[in-house]
């Protein structure tokens, strides 16, 4: 269980607030910053990477900070930062992954719970780049070569746009069974080259052959490989489709919570019951805890067609009318812990305005 004052540390790291936490951390010296938090099992270090703080990020290196501490996952701080960096471009990479590798370079090669380091994440990144530059010199003397470079590509794309976003704490149960990508990209690479091993030995036993042999022997290898280029692709696909569908259902999950928990707060008779039960900043229906506005406003609008304008502008009135800041205020001011009133007044006014913005770009 945590302290008072890593407790207070965490909050402030989640805040951004960097001039309070410096001020703490002068005053309480002794603190370690190397603790974990929720069921993720996250340090400090590892939320100030997933929310782009540089700034934090050095704050908390200089007072000790471990970059090789991992979470429930296996990740470090560096592998989180790579994959922001991946997402956000080099800024993001200057930001993070800098002064990360400068500060412990053997963590580039830490690995996680499914073998990956962070310099693997980069790799694949600078082999898919290189891979896209030599396309047009490539000689089309050998296409399946070509086909069989471009498809471990797309996989190698799609395992650094997923890598991290299924959690178990989203809203779907996790099934220990069901082989993961990195179990299936190891199988297939193994494949592929015990395919490439097995041809070059038949291919040297068979050197003395006849013209015969060898041409029915090359139709063999070639008919096999159809076959494995075939399962690469079924297999690849499914994946892709099974990627969507648990992206779909987690998004659905999370709006079906949320209108639960604005019912559960906002009715008639939660509002009877106010004096019964303070609320802090954790009891209100926020879409996304810990998001930014704008993800808020996707979860409360998930399932809506935006192309569709008269549907569009009567769900986001609603959010309008159910956030509004006066209208908030009227129905659950009361009912606010006073240690936490300013910060869900400002969080609401936030969201308030990011629904006028949308509402604003119906208009234009």
């Amino acid at each position: 269980m945590l302290t008072h004052d890593q407790k207070r540390l965490w909050k402030y790291v989640e805040e951004g607030s960097l001039l309070k936490l410096k001020s703490y951390l002068r005053k309480h010296q002794d603190l370690d910053v190397n603790f974990t938090q929720g069921k993720r099992q996250r340090s400090p270090l590892h939320l100030a990477c997933s929310l782009g703080d540089d700034a934090m990020l050095r704050l908390l290196l200089e007072h000790g900070a471990d970059v090789l501490r991992r979470d429930r996952k296996g990740d470090t701080a560096l592998h989180v930062a790579v994959n922001r960096s991946l997402k956000h471009g080099k800024t993001a990479y200057d930001d993070l992954v800098v002064p990360l590798r400068k500060s412990c370079p053997e963590a580039m090669n830490a690995s996680n719970i499914a073998g990956v380091t962070p310099q693997d994440l980069l790799n694949w990144t600078k082999h898919s780049e290189k891979t896209a530059a030599s396309t047009s010199t490539r000689s089309e003397d050998d296409p399946e070569r070509d086909w069989m470079e471009k498809l471990f590509g797309e996989c190698e794309d799609e395992f650094c746009e997923t890598f991290g976003v299924y959690d178990a704490d989203d809203f779907l149960p996790v099934d220990d069974e069901e082989e993961d990508y990195g179990d299936w990209a190891d199988r297939i690479r193994r494949e592929y080259f015990s395919k490439k091993h097995a041809e070059a030995q038949r291919m040297a036993a068979s050197s003395s052959s006849g013209w015969k042999k060898k041409k029915s022997k090359r139709e063999g290898e070639e008919q096999s490989y159809k076959e494995l280029h075939q399962r690469l692709q079924k297999e690849h696909e499914e994946y892709l489709a099974r990627a969507t569908r648990k992206e779909e259902e987690t998004r659905q999950g999370k709006k079906r919570r949320y209108d639960q928990m604005c019912a559960a707060t906002f009715n008639a008779a939660a509002a009877d019951d106010r004096e019964a039960k303070l609320l802090s900043y954790g009891d209100i229906p926020w879409p996304a805890p810990r998001g930014t506005v704008q993800e808020m406003a996707d979860v409360m609008l998930h399932g809506v067609d935006r192309k569709d304008a008269v549907g569009f502008r009567k769900a986001l009135r609603k959010q309008q009318t159910l956030w509004h800041p006066d209208k908030f205020a009227q129905r659950c001011e009361a009912r606010l812990e006073e240690k936490d009133k300013q910060r869900i007044l400002d969080t609401v006014t936030a969201l308030s305005q990011e629904l006028n913005r949308l509402a604003q770009g119906l208009r234009t």
